[in-house]
């Protein structure tokens, strides 16, 4: 799955706490997580992914990722919530 999901979806949530909230309530379809991004930060994420069993796609920096979300500023993870 490519940057043109997220682009292309519906719904998304956008920024790491609103990620981590939609993976919890299970509504996270897929969930990019940029490389690039502090641990401290993705780490939660990709463990409440891997523990719902939720796809994860990794992104190379934090710029792209944002300007895939429609965002002028860097974005360490994001999720498609409706296709």
């Amino acid at each position: 799955m490519s940057l043109e999901a997220i682009a292309g979806a519906r719904k998304k949530t956008v920024g790491s706490r609103q990620t981590l909230k939609a993976i919890q309530k299970g509504q996270a379809r897929v969930v990019f997580v940029a490389r690039d991004a502090d641990p401290r930060v993705t780490e939660p994420i990709i463990q409440a992914c891997r523990a719902r069993g939720t796809p994860i796609v990794e992104v190379d920096s934090m710029r792209e990722l944002g300007r895939a979300c429609g965002i002028v500023v860097n974005c360490a993870s994001a999720a498609v919530t409706e296709e």
